[in-house]
């Protein structure tokens, strides 16, 4: 990737977990220089990343939030976040398919029992299983039917991420009698379980978000874990707040790739303008004006992002004595975070190519891949509607309501 750029002099992060996460970080770095070497051409060819998939399975870094006592490297999200944010400067995709592990594996924490809890994280570590997506509870196509001691499902989930080469999916579906949205989680080689190769869209192409159909699978009571649309306890409400801190993330470490990219090529093959009276691109005024604009714009994307990473990791060390006041200040500050990283890795991905010039549009350079990924990635809900929750909180001092996306 050339000469890196400094994005940030300072941190919001303490130097105690800085400290703290440097292997796992430092694990994380050398993998993403891996990835970097293809991510080009596999960006093209779409698909799933196997091989990138066993480097990450390999090197341990899906064990990373699951509790020590249950034989995890017992990491903070902060950490995580962190990482996601390393792939994702150099192949969102899979940051993508990464990210969304943690979110799976940590349901059982979040919704089920502690004999759940212990059930999935142990099972995990024990078979290296890696977690996918397959909740989106806006698709209710889904039905979980009550039957003698189990259950059976039946329908198509869509969005489901990371769902080929995955272990466990982790499911929504309606139960079929009381019209709840149930969670729960299965293996995804069940019998009856058909994961289609339908993924191809403009963006994100090796994350495998295609659909799954569902035909007579059966489900197990200890594979349910209740009705997600209950809010009167707080911390299970924090699972939308981890995926909406996690899109950020990713949003980041895109823009931060796509800037890093750009400086690399302006600096090695850009040529001044002819009518311009420097001789070296590096002097040209409006070349450094679109930098020094574009580096301001990136850091309050990362004092925002890693703030709210702070408060997110204080609220889940709350656990069940998280408070609704607390669970809300924190949703302000990831709604804040992500608005702000969208619409500024959406600037930045598409000024890039200002200071890089029309040789820069060749496709062997693949530069086009970090607004693809970002415009197809920043759809995954509105940014209309955290905008909205930010202006009842800024006029009226109203926090957000929890949600599936809030």
């Amino acid at each position: 990737m050339g000469q890196s750029l400094k994005l940030s002099q300072t941190s919001v992060l303490s130097p105690e977990l800085q400290v703290q996460s440097k292997d796992y970080l430092q694990i994380a770095k050398d993998l993403a220089q891996e990835f970097a070497k293809t991510a080009i051409e596999r960006d093209k060819q779409g698909g799933t990343p196997q091989a990138e998939r066993d480097r990450i399975r390999s090197s341990g870094l899906l064990s990373l939030v699951i509790p020590k006592q249950y034989g995890g490297a017992g990491e903070n999200w902060i950490t995580a976040f962190q990482i996601s944010r390393e792939f994702a400067k150099v192949d969102s995709s899979l940051a993508h398919v990464y990210s969304y592990h943690h979110l799976g594996v940590t349901i059982p924490h979040i919704f089920g029992s502690e004999s759940q809890k212990e059930q999935f994280y142990t099972k995990t570590i024990q078979n290296q299983w890696w977690w996918c997506n397959a909740l989106n509870p806006l698709d209710r196509s889904l039905v979980l039917t009550p039957h003698q001691d189990y259950f059976i499902l039946n329908g198509a989930k869509s969005f489901c991420s990371g769902s080929h080469d995955s272990d466990v999916l982790p499911i929504t579906a309606v139960n079929s009698e009381t019209q709840a949205i149930i969670i729960l989680a299965i293996p995804s080689n069940r019998l009856g379980i058909k994961i289609n190769h339908d993924w191809d869209n403009i963006g994100q192409r090796q994350t495998d978000s295609g659909s799954i159909h569902f035909e007579n699978v059966r489900v197990y009571p200890e594979e349910v874990f209740g009705d997600r649309t209950q809010t009167d306890i707080p911390f299970r409400t924090i699972r939308a707040c981890l995926t909406q801190l996690n899109l950020a993330h990713i949003y980041l470490g895109i823009t931060e790739g796509a800037l890093t990219a750009a400086k690399h090529y302006t600096l090695t093959e850009t040529r001044p303008w002819l009518t311009s009276t420097v001789n070296q691109t590096a002097e040209d005024p409006y070349i450094l004006q679109h930098y020094g604009e574009m580096w301001v714009e990136l850091q309050a994307v990362i004092h925002l992002t890693e703030r709210a990473a702070i408060l997110l990791q204080s609220a889940w060390d709350k656990e069940i004595a998280l408070s609704e006041e607390e669970r809300g200040q924190c949703a302000i500050a990831i709604a804040a975070a992500k608005v702000t990283a969208a619409k500024t890795g959406l600037r930045i991905t598409n000024r890039i190519f200002e200071v890089m010039g029309a040789r820069s549009t060749n496709s062997r350079y693949g530069f086009d891949r970090y607004w693809r990924n970002l415009r197809t990635f920043t759809l995954h809900d509105s940014i209309d509607y955290k905008v909205q929750e930010i202006g009842k909180w800024a006029l009226n001092n109203q926090l957000p309501q929890p949600s599936f996306y809030s």
